[in-house]
């Protein structure tokens, strides 16, 4: 697929992976809405591409997801990259948290597609992209809120591509490994095959153009997760020391 003046809404752009990916399709000439909660770090960003404009938006408001809805409905492409993540254990839930997340990365995508993707399916024209995560494969120690989170919002994009497969609105699901942003540096364990954001970002742009509804990297790491998801739940737990997640 090409890029090039092919209009896109990156939602999370203002930090770590969106903003690899914001500047990733603007070298292969995309029109782009950026898209997250800070306005400064998003107008320096949009100032250093060709062709980018800023369209804030509150992840945890509605009326703020709707507005911003209205105003990117006739866009080619959107990419759902928003993300929450905090360390939490079972043992530690801290319920306000766990839930701030859930909004962030699951029901916030839920208003957001919502308000774009009937308008593609009118079209017969759209692209679709959601930005999941190994960690929703299978469940971890101490992903709580995290993990369930992104299942939900993979098991989501398998759901919008039965409803839209045949038509011209194209969905796809890309589940990283960890990578270097401020969210992996919570984190206080080893962290296999970590990619810095631009390697992310090329990934995410060649599984974009893949065509593949779920594309999972770096490997071999991924089919650790992949082939978790299909065993025994005892022999699964086993494939994962305590802490060690995406």
């Amino acid at each position: 697929m090409t890029f090039a003046d092919r209009s896109w809404w990156i939602i999370g752009a203002s930090e770590g992976l969106g903003r690899a990916l914001a500047q990733a399709l603007d070298a292969e000439g995309a029109r782009l809405i950026l898209s997250a909660r800070s306005v400064d770090r998003l107008n320096t960003l949009a100032e250093s591409l060709h062709a980018a404009e800023v369209l804030p938006v509150d992840l945890r408001d509605p009326r703020s997801i709707e507005t911003a809805a209205k105003a990117a409905a006739e866009v080619d492409g959107i990419i759902y990259c928003a993300g929450a993540y905090d360390p939490m254990s079972a043992q530690n839930w801290d319920i306000e948290t766990s839930v701030q997340m859930t909004e962030v990365n699951f029901t916030a995508a839920l208003r957001v597609l919502g308000g774009v993707v009937p308008g593609f399916a009118a079209r017969n024209h759209g692209h679709v992209v959601l930005i999941g995560s190994l960690a929703g494969y299978v469940g971890l120690p101490g992903a709580i809120g995290y993990g369930s989170s992104k299942a939900a919002l993979m098991h989501l994009g398998e759901c919008l591509q039965a409803d839209l497969k045949g038509t011209g609105v194209t969905v796809q699901v890309i589940n990283p490994g960890f990578i270097r942003t401020r969210l992996t540096e919570k984190n206080d364990f080893a962290m296999p095959m970590i990619l810095d954001a631009d390697d992310a970002a090329a990934r995410c742009v060649a599984a974009m153009r893949s065509g593949h509804l779920m594309s999972s990297f770096p490997a071999p790491f991924s089919w650790l997760f992949r082939l978790a998801a299909l065993l025994p739940r005892r022999v699964a737990r086993r494939l994962f020391r305590e802490g060690e997640k995406p």
